[in-house]
């Protein structure tokens, strides 16, 4: 079927128009990227770039124990790691958190439920999945955080509720 000079140049007349919007649409994605958006994380390194590493501060070292900020909460490492072999071959956490050398450091017992294997018995000694401490134990650095935190844990949103009340 044959279209008509007056349909076909209707038909052209779309083209121009929509290869420019895609040409608007390019641009202006290139210029998005290469913007620069200043936060705390990525300071003003541009989108596009990848910033430099900020330097290692150093690690929380103290003997005070933290806060836990919700139930089940693994506790936080309050000093340094740093040197401290955790392997197969061995494990530093348990010279002083093992239960045998609780008295002698002064150090916390490492939670009764390092000591279950995956069926909920009890062993000997601490579970093998239970062994790396650090997959749920973490040291703390003394890094101001890049973005205020305005988490509130349970207890702080109970006593806002009902302030002075009995829970």
């Amino acid at each position: 079927m044959r279209r008509s000079h007056r349909e076909g140049a209707k038909h052209m007349s779309g083209k121009p128009v929509l290869l420019a919007l895609a040409i608007l649409l390019a641009a202006a994605s290139t210029s998005l990227v290469a913007q620069t958006v200043n936060s705390g994380l990525r300071g003003a390194t541009p989108l596009d770039q990848e910033g430099p590493a900020p330097p290692l501060l150093p690690l929380r070292n103290s003997a005070e124990r933290e806060v836990r900020a919700y139930p089940e909460q693994p506790p936080v490492i309050p000093h340094t790691t740093e040197g401290y072999q955790i392997d197969l071959n061995g494990n530093k956490c348990l010279s002083c958190h093992a239960r045998a050398r609780t008295g002698e450091s002064q150090a916390p017992m490492v939670s009764i439920t390092h000591f279950m294997d995956r069926d909920g018995q009890f062993l000997a000694s601490v579970s093998p999945r239970r062994f790396f401490c650090t997959e749920c134990h973490v040291p703390q650095s003394t890094a101001k955080p890049p973005v205020v935190n305005e988490f509130r844990d349970i207890d702080s949103l109970l006593n806002h509720a009902s302030p002075g009340g009995k829970r």
